[in-house]
């Protein structure tokens, strides 16, 4: 039966109580089905049914964020094994259980060669029922971890049977085919560039593994690779004091600098665990070998302590990332921050022109501990970018729906729409379209740090910077913006600038007028560049696909037209009657029929809210194509 009065109220409550739950997907369906089932009206339904799609969203944003937040909590949580830990058995069987966790795989495993039997063994297994598979001995050079060892590279596969990549043989295939492992993916355990055993990951179904899962099982590889290291220097040590009594001081010596280097990977895993920051790396670094530590990101620019020209550093760079460790550059000791073989950026020392090998270690050290931190930032920044890009979508797609809602969205999220902002529409300046994804992946890079939100829409990527971050000139904004994606993408990007804005609205505005800027330069020739709708004024009218008539006489007229309708003046009368006549006040006087010195005093009004620069040519004549497009544009 029909309730005329009946209220969304209840629906609404019982979406938000299966919110804070934690209910599952489907039950939020039935809240509309419940209020079908009693007859509510077409309006309730349709706005149950709004707030049904709204509340899975956030359900599903919400199971995003768990997600990551499980992830990050399973990355410290290894590294507190790691610091707390001095068993070599346990540490190797926390990170193959985490790895396993991290990946969400059936099975995760490490193998370590056997110098004295001349192949590979299983060092640690989790998630294994195969005795045969546990036990498997592997010739070098054999299988996916052969080649893994060989080319000190990752390597996945999602069917490895099928897989005609590896040299398989008879004895790895039967125990694959026993544990029932289908998708497998292996990255090396490096140390000073030489492979000392590989960590894997597999699954009993088929499956494609994701650059950032191989990103994070190889940092878990990393700290394998540093307790190997440590284990072995610790064996190194003893063997060195059975063997060599007569050299009692350099053992003692030897055996202080391994302390020494344990203590600093404990002293930053603690800061990791601490939530520290790339910048108190650095310092505890600097202060642990008693030099200046600086860190770059990929592009050269600092993160902490003083920037170096990366020209001068690329050599010592790409040297650091094939050996796999620091070398030295002149006076400075170079060290590239590596997540697999991801560049995240670079550490730098200065004042220690001579390093011992407990000191590189621990200079390299550091290095694995900063790419942790830049990799979890990063992957912090891009799920943030998502959640806010959605935003951006809605925000451009249908502003006037509920800018009220958008505006508190975009608060919760960071995002103050109330504040200007800038909108940049870029893209490729090939206008290829394969080029739009990584276009966007360097628009994420160039915001990362700022509060700025970047999003592909309507095949282009749209920029929305706030103003105290892009600076208020939307002309050098779009040029700077052109310039950096350029760089950051590896291919010219175009930019095109609206004016500053705030609210929904008045952004929406602004990306239209980015788009026709961007349209415009398209047609001039001018791809690769950057430049605002401002700057191009009536050529971005006569260029641009939307030639947008009406935002081009209320961007140059606005301020007549707002002042005319305020206080009942004539000032784009006079104005036009000006232009008409030639420029003579005596001959504009007769054609509005008032005394001269009323139209001296009315251009003197003009020149104060247009500006001193209304009568020069540029400025004149985009007033007079406005006044002309205004008069013959349908009341």
């Amino acid at each position: 039966m029909n309730h005329p009065h009946e209220s969304a109220a209840p629906a609404l409550r019982r979406l938000l109580d299966l919110l804070a739950s934690g209910a599952a997907t489907e039950d939020f369906a039935d809240v509309l089905a419940d209020a079908r089932r009693r007859g509510a009206p077409a309006a309730v339904l349709a706005e149950i049914d709004d707030a049904t799609w709204q509340a899975l969203r956030v359900h599903r944003t919400l199971r995003q964020h768990r997600r990551r937040e499980a992830e990050l909590t399973a990355l410290f949580d290894t590294a507190g094994d790691l610091a707390a830990s001095r068993d070599l058995d346990s540490v190797l069987q926390a990170i193959v259980r985490r790895a396993r966790m991290l990946l969400g795989t059936d099975t995760a495993y490490l193998t370590l060669p056997d110098e004295a039997a001349g192949d590979t063994y299983m060092r640690v297994t989790d998630g294994s029922v195969s005795v045969l598979f546990q036990t498997l001995r592997l010739s070098l050079g054999d299988g996916l971890g052969g080649l893994v060892a060989q080319t000190a590279r990752p390597y996945a596969t999602p069917d490895y049977r099928n897989d005609e990549r590896f040299h398989h043989t008879g004895t790895i295939d039967a125990g694959v085919l026993d544990e029932g492992l289908v998708a497998i993916i292996g990255v090396p355990l490096l140390i000073g560039g030489q492979v000392i055993g590989v960590l894997f990951a597999a699954d009993r179904t088929p499956r494609a593994f994701s650059p950032d899962e191989v990103a994070l099982l190889c940092s878990l590889a990393a700290h394998a690779a540093i307790a190997l290291d440590t284990a072995k220097s610790l064996a190194d040590t003893r063997a060195a004091l059975a063997e060599l009594n007569a050299a009692n001081e350099l053992v003692r010596a030897h055996s202080a600098a391994v302390q020494r280097a344990e203590q600093a990977h404990d002293r930053l895993t603690d800061l990791v665990l601490r939530g520290a920051e790339v910048p108190d790396v650095a310092a505890a670094v600097a202060a642990l070998l008693g030099g200046e530590i600086a860190v770059l990101d990929a592009e050269g620019e600092p993160l902490a302590g003083r920037s170096a020209p990366a020209a001068e550093l690329a050599e010592a760079v790409a040297a650091s990332r094939t050996e796999g460790r620091s070398v030295r550059h002149g006076e400075l000791w170079v060290c590239a921050v590596l997540a697999g073989h991801d560049a995240l950026g670079t550490m730098v020392l200065r004042g220690r022109p001579d390093l011992d090998d407990a000191d590189r270690r621990l200079f390299e050290r550091a290095s694995v501990v900063t790419a942790l931190l830049l990799l979890l930032r990063r992957s912090v920044a891009e799920t943030e970018n998502r959640i806010r890009g959605e935003l951006l979508t809605d925000l451009l797609t249908a502003p006037e729906r509920d800018p009220a809602g958008l505006t508190a969205r975009g608060r919760r999220l960071g995002v103050d729409l109330a504040r200007p902002h800038l909108v940049l529409v870029a893209e490729p300046a090939d206008g290829k379209g394969d080029d739009r994804g990584r276009l966007a992946g360097a628009a994420r890079r160039y915001l990362f740090g700022s509060r700025g939100v970047s999003a592909e829409h309507a095949e282009t990527v749209v920029l929305l910077v706030p103003v105290e971050t892009g600076g208020a000139d939307p002309e050098e904004t779009a040029r700077q913006a052109a310039e950096r994606l350029a760089r950051l993408a590896g291919f010219p990007v175009t930019v095109g600038a609206g004016r500053p804005a705030a609210g929904p609205s008045a952004v929406a505005a602004s990306y239209g007028e980015g788009l026709r800027c961007l349209r415009a330069l398209r047609v001039l020739g001018r791809a690769g560049e950057g430049a605002s709708a401002r700057a191009l004024g009536f050529l971005g009218v006569l260029l641009g696909d939307g030639h947008d008539v009406d935002g081009f006489v209320g961007a140059t007229l606005g301020p007549l037209l707002a002042y005319d309708a305020r206080r009942g003046t004539e000032l784009v009368r006079t104005l036009r009657a000006y232009f008409d006549c030639g420029g003579s006040l005596t001959r504009a006087k007769d054609e509005l029929h008032v005394h001269v010195n009323t139209v001296v005093q009315r251009l003197d009004r003009v020149e104060a809210l247009l500006g001193r620069d209304w009568n020069q040519p540029e400025r004149s004549l985009e007033l007079q194509l406005a006044l002309r497009l205004q008069l013959l544009a349908p009341s």
